[in-house]
């Protein structure tokens, strides 16, 4: 079974990190939130309190996929977590997966891991991509990074990753069960 860390943090999009999450639960990847915050609970840019499964501090690195929603000031939080920076880092130099959404992907354009990819992000962040081509499309992925442009695209971007992780006809199963005509 697949397994995906996706980092929460004050501030986040509450619906880019749920949605998501949701989607990639129903196809039967085992999904973790994990805040960067030093504690469980996170309250989400519009409020919403949400608890976390476990702290950064608590884990390893034995994800298939590390996932960052946006949100501010969610994403600067991401950004600023050295530990999260590390952890990137090395997994990207492990040539294992990271997905994103909104502003998040800024995070990954930060630390150079973007560069050279077709990546997508939420409009007026393509600055902080040093060196990726942005698109702009709903979702991109791009050999071992997805990323999607904002809470829109939140469902996409779990089917996306769903296709990639579990297959394409879970992911097409998924959207019928959901309702997701788009």
């Amino acid at each position: 079974m697949a397994k995906v860390y996706a980092f929460v943090a004050d501030g986040m999009e509450e619906v880019e990190c749920l949605a998501v999450c949701d989607v990639l639960i129903r196809a039967g990847v085992d999904v973790k939130l994990v805040s960067v915050m030093g504690r469980k609970e996170i309250i989400g840019s519009h409020g919403f309190k949400i608890t976390a499964d476990t702290v950064f501090e608590e884990i390893t690195d034995d994800a298939d996929v590390l996932f960052l929603p946006g949100g501010m000031p969610g994403t600067l939080n991401l950004t600023n977590h050295e530990g999260l920076a590390k952890m990137l880092t090395a997994h990207a130099a492990d040539g294992r997966r990271l997905a994103a959404i909104c502003a998040a992907p800024s995070v990954l354009g930060g630390l150079g891991l973007a560069k050279g990819h077709k990546v997508t992000c939420f409009p007026g962040w393509e600055a902080k991509m040093d060196g990726a081509e942005v698109t702009g499309a709903a979702v991109e992925t791009d050999r071992l990074i997805s990323t999607g442009r904002g809470m829109g695209c939140s469902i996409d971007l779990g089917l996306e990753l769903v296709k990639i992780l579990v297959d394409e006809e879970t992911s097409e199963d998924l959207k019928k069960k959901i309702q997701y005509d788009k």
